[in-house]
Formats: C-alpha cells, structure tokens, sequence
C-alpha cells in the first residue's frame, strides 16, 4: 500500500456499507481515523516512563489511567466496577524458589537427580506453596482425550496415583486450531488430573523444539508467573490436584524411557507423522517444587457505546486489546525495559481509534459496544478470563468479540488473517469490511503457532462467545509476500524483547487503516438484525456451548 490510502479503501473515507444477517443499511460518512492518531497513543503508552506496563505496577496503572481518560473524553460510559472505568483484577503472583524444586529419577534401586535448568524444568504453583509427587510414571502419549476426534490416549492406561508423562504439542491428524487447544498445557493437565494422576512431566517433540526451544523456557525459569483470584479468594489454576508439572530437556526425556517397552527415541519419531500409545514406564519419579506468592491487583478498563435500537441496545458487541506488556526483564544488548510498542500499543491505540469512529457516527450503532482493554494478556490471558467469567454486563448479552493484538505495523499490508473467524458467521463479517476497506482476507500462514487459542478473544471462546482476532496479512495475496518477512522478521528479532519500541520503523499510515478494518467489522455486528451464530457442528461452539 502506498504512503496514501490505497484506492480502493478511498471509499472508507466517504461511506460504509454494514452488511448484516439479511439487512444492508444505508452508506453513511465514515469519521477518520489518522496515522497521527495512532502514533499519539502508542508514543505514550510505549514510553520509557511507563515502564513496560506490567500488570500490576505503576506504569500499567498509568496506562489504564490514560486509556479511561480517553474513554471519558469519548462519551462511553463507564461499565467497571461501580461508576467506574476500571474493573479491579485480583491477581496471584507466583515465583520459583530454585532450591525446593527437584526431580529425581528412580529404577529399582538406582536414583538420577536431574539438574533444574540443564535437565528440567517444574512451574512455580499458586496454590501451593511446597509439593511434592512421587510415584511410578506412565507413559500417555501425547495425554489427550478427545472424543470428537475419537482420540483417547489415556485408552487402557492405568494412571490413577502415577506421574503421567506425555509429549508436547499434538498429533498432525488434528486439525491446528483443535489440536492447540487440546495440545495446551492447561487442558492437558486438567486431563491429567481427571484421570487421578498426581503430577505431570511433559517432554519434547520435534515439532515443540521448533515452537518453543528450551532455551526459551530456562530464560523464564525464575519469572513471576500469575493467576487471578475468584470471589471467594481462591486462585484459579486449572487442576488443583496436580502435586507438580515438570518438562524435561529434549536430550534428558531419555532418561525416564530407561528400561521401557520403546525408547524415547522411538515415541519421538512416531510422533512426527502419528501418535504414540501409551504404556507403563519401567522408572518412578519423584517431582518437588517450592514456591513464593504475592497478592496484587491490576485493572481491565471498561467503556461502553450505548446502542441506539430499543431492542438491541441490551445486546453488546466487544472491542478488547490487552493494555500490559512484560515490564522490567532479563537484559538484551543492554535494555532491560520491554516497551511493547507492537505488542500491545499498538492495539489499543487501535481500538481508541475504533471508539472515536464509532462514537463520532453520525447514526450510533444499534447494539451497544464494549471497549475493554485487558490487564495481564502477558501471564496467561488473565484478565480477559476475569472479565469473561465475571463479566459486567450479562454474558448471554455478549454476542461476539473482536480482538485486537499485535498488528505489525512496519509495511503497507493488503491484506488481513482473521483467526477464529471460520467457525462462525463473522467470516462474513470479516470479508465484507475487508473488502470494503480495500484488502483481502487470507488464511492461517503459521498454523503451528496456534494462534487462536493464545490471546484474548479465547477466554470469550471458552464462554460460548464467537470470536475473531485480525492481523495484518503477509500481502500473498498480492504475491509479493514481503509482508510476511517483515512479520516473520519481527518474530524473530523483536517479539518479546526489549527492542519492541518505538525505533522500529512503525507505519502509523498502516495502523490506521488496521484500527478502520476492525471499526467496520465492530458496527457491522452492531448494526446486523441478527447476533453471530457458530457454524452447525462447529468444535467450538459445540465444546463451549452455544449462545442463542
């Protein structure tokens, strides 16, 4: 795209089409949103003074500060806590204390003490502060059971009392969206547990070292890790029962397949094209782990755009982004302080841009529209998960969430991924302000990333609710591809890491035509005669329950 806005997208500055289920209203003079706009925000919000935006410090409270003043100047209500644009998130913070974690390995009367760090890993726990789980281990393949699928590797197992240990990922027979959520560490452990296993050490697949290395994970070793806290003061974990989760080294699995009916060695490369049965392991495992908790607490921040229909104003479409980045962390090139200019300044600057287009129509949408910038994406989609499970409006009157999470702002892209968006009848949503807004609409280019399932809009998923979450497109379908170099490259070199500031070189032309696409998609649903549906059969909407 050209410095100026493409030609086809021209037509965004004079009218929008709102394609609905079975209604086309009439065009009307869309506001603009300028390139000057967008950088107006993320220069504050990726500012040094905010220091990184880590839920539940200073800077993130400056942050959401300045996110509900801009509500305020906006007209939206406020649909916090109260009267107030902020709804308070409870948060468990949670660290590693290195010397009360172990594992030790046992084969009759020969015991292995695995080195933390060089060997294996084990997660710090919210709810306990020292546990430890010994017993004989089982192997479960990849430990998951899904009977959609009519996949069961837990089939003829025995695990109740046992350490399970299971391969990362899951099976390339699944397809990428449903196998990374059963493929999740969450789900696999919540597997687990329903089982009657007592703690669970994963170990690595070929295809897991290319996603996640384990050098990644011995970085984060000692990070404070979180989890919220419900009304009655628990912290939410996914499988209370679990004593311990570890992850072995890719060299060190080895070690708990000695003495086994397969090796290692073999289980990994059956995994590459299938998926390995379980059995028995000839060893035990002894899995410890200390850890050290704080109570904190972090803002979502809450605004609401009155719908204009009698009828369907009770009705809410929400507009997210996530406000926190990682704060103060390990130093690269001698940078300590993870701006987070793309990963998530960006977005919310975005999503402003989309409420001020809203609010400024000159024909307010019919359903009302949430603007909810989320605390503690970073630790786990921890605030999105607050609010969706706590939601300060109803929940049945949530007809869909549209997310807004790290564009790659640094090339004119011509086109949009829309993850999420083929379960569901916003695919057509997505398609028809796509092509009003002059750009194509591409599928999936990193599958193994399993993005659908890692940001926001899932936890609104996992209440019944349909969910897309656009990003900017790799232009494929231009050909030229240069977009997905630019995107591959920041990956690469800056995603997570300090040098994601504002000397990259951001395209804020670029960041207002991404905050225009998800403006249309917002008001089209606002304005439709129907709420979006899940597609007949769809896994998700079947897995979580459909909203009428």
């Amino acid at each position: 795209m050209p410095k100026s806005l493409p030609a086809a997208s021209a037509a965004v500055l004079i009218a929008i089409a709102l394609h609905g289920c079975g209604r086309v209203s009439q065009p009307e003079a869309a506001p603009s949103i300028t390139p000057e706009a967008i950088e107006a925000h993320m220069r504050f919000l990726a500012s040094d003074l905010l220091e990184g935006r880590e839920a539940g410090t200073r800077g993130y409270d400056v942050a959401a500060s300045y996110v509900a003043s801009q509500f305020k100047q906006l007209g939206l209500q406020p649909a916090g806590d109260g009267q107030s644009y902020l709804q308070q998130v409870p948060l468990q913070s949670h660290w590693l204390v290195k010397d009360g974690a172990r594992l030790v390995v046992r084969a009759g009367s020969r015991s292995t003490s695995m080195t933390l760090g060089t060997q294996f890993t084990v997660g710090s726990s919210p709810v306990h502060t020292s546990s430890v789980a010994s017993a004989p281990a089982v192997f479960a393949g990849y430990g998951i059971d899904a009977p959609a699928f009519k996949v069961n590797d837990y089939d003829g197992l025995d695990v109740n009392g046992k350490v399970v240990v299971v391969l990362t990922g899951y099976p390339s027979s699944l397809p990428s969206e449903e196998g990374a959520h059963y493929g999740s560490g969450r789900e696999k452990q919540r597997t687990a547990a329903a089982k009657g296993a007592i703690a669970l050490v994963s170990v690595y697949t070929e295809r897991f070292e290319r996603v996640s290395p384990w050098s990644r994970n011995v970085e984060n070793i000692d990070a404070m890790q979180m989890t919220w806290v419900g009304p009655d003061g628990t912290p939410f974990v996914a499988a209370p029962q679990l004593q311990a989760v570890g992850l072995m080294s890719p060299v060190d699995g080895a070690t708990l397949f000695e003495g086994a009916p397969r090796s290692y060695a073999d289980v990994r490369a059956e995994s590459v094209k299938g998926a390995p049965r379980g059995f028995p392991l000839a060893v035990s495992i002894e899995l410890a782990q200390q850890s050290r908790h704080e109570r904190r607490t972090s803002a979502n921040v809450v605004g609401i755009l009155p719908g204009s229909d009698e009828k369907l104003r009770n009705e809410h479409v929400v507009v997210l982004g996530h406000l926190d980045h990682e704060g103060i962390g390990h130093e690269v090139n001698g940078d300590r302080l993870y701006n987070g200019a793309l990963d998530n300044a960006a977005g919310i600057a975005g999503m402003l841009e989309a409420a001020r287009a809203l609010a400024a129509s000159a024909t307010r949408p019919r359903r009302s529209v949430i603007f909810l910038a989320v605390t503690a994406e970073e630790k786990g989609l921890l605030g999105s998960e607050y609010y969706a499970r706590n939601p300060t409006r109803p929940v049945d009157s949530l007809v869909a969430a549209v997310n807004i999470d790290m564009p790659v702002l640094l090339y004119d892209f011509t086109d949009v991924i829309a993850f999420g968006a083929t379960h569901s009848s916003l695919e057509q949503v997505v398609a028809s302000a796509a092509k009003e807004a002059g750009l194509a609409m591409s599928p999936d280019p990193m599958p193994d990333e399993a993005l659908f399932t890692r940001s926001d809009h899932y936890r609104f998923v996992q209440q019944g609710v349909p969910a897309i979450f656009l990003s900017t497109g790799w232009n494929t379908a231009a050909g030229a591809g240069e977009g997905g170099k630019a995107f591959t490259g920041f990956l690469a070199t800056n995603y997570h890491k300090p040098s994601d500031d504002l000397s990259q070189p951001i395209n804020y032309t670029a960041g207002a035509l991404f905050a225009r696409v998800n403006y249309l998609i917002a008001r089209t649903i606002a304005n439709a005669d129907e709420r979006p549906r899940w597609n007949d059969g769809d896994f998700f909407g079947g897995l979580y329950g459909v909203k009428p």
